[in-house]
């Protein structure tokens, strides 16, 4: 049951206690009780919701900063991501394969918001080696949801 619940509220954490019950073939109680532990356990760490910005008179930039650091003897790359992930400002921190050893993703107001969180925050720390920018210039799917849903073509056809 657990792979199954957590698939289903991954793609939907609004659907109803029922309704879960209901597609697990399991009472309201018995699935309420796996989500406790689920939650308990610490495999639940939240509950999100996906925001198309675009479509809102709220203005908000996205950057993607691969970071290179020097590991701390003794505790990886751990401690410095640590550091990191501890700024209000940032949204999520990876460890990752490849030329850079982190990718820090930020939500901002501005280019300028962001420019100064690198400059200021994230390059000034002792083990940052070397950062490199990238801007969400649009999200065509997030999560698993399209946010860039294609028109329709509504031109007439014309057959000879």
């Amino acid at each position: 049951m657990r792979e199954e619940l957590l698939s289903i509220i991954e793609k939907n954490s609004r659907i109803g206690l029922s309704e879960l019950a209901v597609l697990l073939g399991k009472s309201e109680e018995a699935v309420l009780k796996e989500l406790e532990s689920l939650e308990k356990e610490g495999i639940i760490c939240g509950y999100n919701t996906l925001i198309d910005w675009e479509k809102t008179s709220i203005e908000k930039v996205t950057a993607l900063i691969e970071v290179r650091v020097t590991p701390q003897r003794g505790q990886g790359f751990d401690k410095i991501a640590e550091r990191i992930y501890n700024y209000p400002e940032v949204r999520s921190v990876y460890l990752i394969s490849g030329g850079f050893d982190l990718l820090v993703i930020l939500e901002e107001k501005s280019l300028r918001e962001i420019a100064n969180f690198v400059s200021d925050k994230l390059a000034t720390l002792d083990s940052v080696l070397s950062t490199g920018t990238h801007f969400i210039l649009k999200k065509y799917k997030d999560y698993g949801t399209v946010l860039a849903k294609k028109s329709e073509d509504e031109r007439e056809i014309i057959s000879p």
